[in-house]
């Protein structure tokens, strides 16, 4: 869409229901508190309605290249840093079309354990994407959480659904955010996604531990994070993302 003379990214969705309509304006809320820290560029948000998002129109370049991939992990890590008032977030946490409740949770165990694997858990089940076999492992997984996320964090602001497709590429080789779904979480759950579907080297990974050092045993807790999107999928989509998932939980639980 063009508006005064420039073009407008416009994005609409015919769904009136209550809950379609929180969608847009969670994300131009997301967009706002990302672009706070003013580490990464975020879309400017022109207006918003429950019907349609107006965004600023980025200009798509050439594709990501080592510059790009190092001032995504440079910029992610400040965004990161910048922090949130708890776990969870105000807004329902929204995937495309699937909604989560996000209430603030004590801890980030917490929050990933009951307001993320466990709703989608039982969705999952329900829609036959995993087995009860394998339901019950994600289940062990979930109960043993305080143990498997690593030491304790303080809340980072994060981006919330960042793989590579999230990261939008200017005409000068710089990263940009888009599509969010923000809330206060564990900076390792948007580095795990973003290996998950692959996209970005390990340049951009080390440039973000040379601004902000990740804690001992991340490695081994990539997969732990990595059930979360895969289970989104899973329910989304079906596939293999389900039998994925419950691999890796019978290696956790």
């Amino acid at each position: 869409m063009v508006v005064d003379g420039h073009p407008v990214f416009v994005k609409t969705a015919p769904d009136t229901s209550a809950e379609a309509s929180s969608a847009f304006p969670g994300e131009a809320a997301g967009l706002l508190w990302l672009a706070e820290p003013g580490a990464l560029p975020v879309p400017a948000v022109l207006a918003v309605t429950e019907r349609f998002l107006a965004l600023q129109w980025v200009e798509p370049g050439p594709s990501r290249g080592a510059a790009t991939e190092e001032e995504l992990g440079r910029g992610l890590a400040a965004v990161h840093a910048a922090g949130a008032p708890a776990y969870g977030g105000a807004h329902v946490l929204r995937l495309g079309p699937l909604a989560l409740a996000d209430g603030p949770a004590e801890s980030w165990a917490a929050c990933f354990a009951q307001q993320r694997l466990e709703p989608l858990i039982g969705r999952a089940l329900d829609l036959g994407r995993v087995d009860p076999a394998g339901a019950a492992a994600l289940v062990r997984v979930c109960e043993r959480m305080d143990t498997l996320a690593g030491p304790p964090e303080p809340p980072a602001r994060v981006h919330g659904d960042l793989w590579s497709g999230n990261v939008h590429v200017d005409r000068d080789g710089r990263p940009w955010l888009v599509d969010p779904a923000a809330h206060g979480g564990h900076r390792e759950v948007d580095l795990a996604m973003l290996r998950l579907f692959g996209g970005m080297s390990e340049r951009c990974f080390s440039a973000y531990e040379e601004v902000a050092p990740l804690a001992d045993g991340h490695r081994e807790r990539v997969t732990l994070w990595q059930l979360f999107p895969l289970l989104v999928h899973a329910v989304l989509f079906g596939g293999g993302y389900g039998a994925r998932a419950t691999e890796i939980a019978r290696r956790l639980a």
